[in-house]
């Protein structure tokens, strides 16, 4: 399928999308970021992965490996989550109210999870503000299959090397991922014309050069970094630092893929209704923390300046014209369910109910650039005169 330019969408294109009305003063309440938090939610992220990183080498240098393999699964769970996960919200700017914590983390974070910032702040701009109208953002493009499939699960359960190659979205295997950077470092832009995440990253780096060119310049910086792990493991004999730093993210990916893949999975595009085309769901405390509070993901989606440790007391308040979160296990089922339909009817979407409260249109008067917020995120090139 041929798209138009994605300078021409940004003229000609625009959403009116429905957000639900909050109490006057609230939402800019809750939009306020907080040191504090940012420190827990990033600061407690980079410690776990300081706690299990230590225990891998434990382990490792004591020879216990029933252990050894027990810490390195809990470490690649928590790391996982460094991809895309982490970077997604900082990439955001709304964690830390000190603007500079907000790019450290970002690119300390990114630098161990194989991530790359600034590809993935052009293509989530377009997401936000294009969200599942593909002229306009090609980052999700549905249908997407809820697989589980044996060999698919065990990578996922094990070291991930192979699935799901693409670089912009962080769902590729260690060694795609590899691949697509050494591509990315010297400029070539992959050239399968069939591949959509190819197509959309090729759509991006002709609308923004600058980003391609830092993005090229930081993919240089992954492989000297994650080449200086490996050379000093060689010198060292401590073959354990590339399973710490380098693999790491690629290892034990499961948890990440079965609470990330509900966010539209088997939903409604071409819709400016974000309860259509967005789930949220209900995790625990743990699980929510590694997530950076993403189940509450249309809620982000509507208010996407609101800090992710928000997004909880968002729902709340604008929780009669929203649809009830699902569970993670209620989200697969139905997940599945639809899948099984599109196989039959390729055409069909789930079209998520509304309580009987919900709205259909505002009738108050929204605080434009506010509700519009996307935080920091839109790179030099995308950002939208006040």
């Amino acid at each position: 399928m041929t798209y138009p330019e994605l300078s021409q969408v940004r003229k000609t294109f625009r959403v009116d999308w429905y957000r639900s009305p909050t109490r006057p003063g609230a939402l800019r309440e809750l939009s306020r970021r907080s040191d504090a938090q940012g420190w827990f939610l990033a600061g407690g992220h980079f410690a776990l992965f300081i706690i299990t990183a230590s225990l891998v080498f434990h382990f490792w240098s004591g020879e216990l490996w029933l252990a050894f393999l027990v810490a390195l699964f809990c470490h690649g769970t928590v790391t996982a989550f460094m991809r895309g996960n982490s970077t997604h919200e900082l990439g955001h700017g709304t964690v830390f109210k000190t603007k500079w914590l907000n790019k450290v983390f970002l690119y300390l974070f990114s630098l161990i999870g194989w991530w790359d910032p600034f590809d993935y702040a052009s293509s989530h701009t377009y997401h936000h503000r294009y969200t599942l109208h593909p002229e306009g953002d090609r980052e999700v493009l549905l249908p997407v299959e809820p697989s589980l499939a044996s060999t698919f699960m065990l990578q996922l359960f094990t070291v991930n090397l192979l699935t799901q190659p693409g670089r912009i979205f962080g769902k590729g295997g260690f060694i795609s991922t590899v691949i697509l950077t050494a591509m990315a470092a010297f400029g070539r832009d992959p050239e399968a014309d069939k591949a959509p995440a190819n197509e959309w990253l090729r759509a991006l780096h002709r609308d923004q050069p600058q980003e391609h060119h830092n993005a090229m310049l930081w993919s240089r910086l992954l492989l000297l970094f994650h080449g200086s792990v490996l050379l000093i493991a060689i010198a060292t004999g401590l073959w354990v630092l590339p399973l710490i730093f380098t693999t790491a993210v690629f290892t034990a990916n499961l948890l990440q893929y079965l609470v990330n893949l509900p966010q539209h999975c088997g939903l409604r595009d071409d819709t400016p209704d974000f309860r259509k085309n967005t789930r949220s769901i209900k995790l625990n405390p743990l699980f929510s923390f590694l997530y950076w509070h993403m189940g509450w993901h249309i809620e982000h989606h509507m208010y996407a300046g609101v800090p992710c440790y928000n997004l909880g007391k968002l729902y709340k308040e604008i929780t009669q014209d929203m649809p009830e979160p699902r569970t993670l296990i209620g989200a697969w089922k139905e997940m599945r369910q639809v899948w099984r339909q599109q196989k039959v009817d390729p055409d069909y979407q789930y079209d998520t109910p509304l309580p009987a409260t919900a709205k259909r249109m505002r009738d108050d008067k929204p605080d434009d650039q506010l509700e519009n917020s996307i935080g920091e995120l839109a790179p030099a090139g995308l950002q939208e005169s006040p």
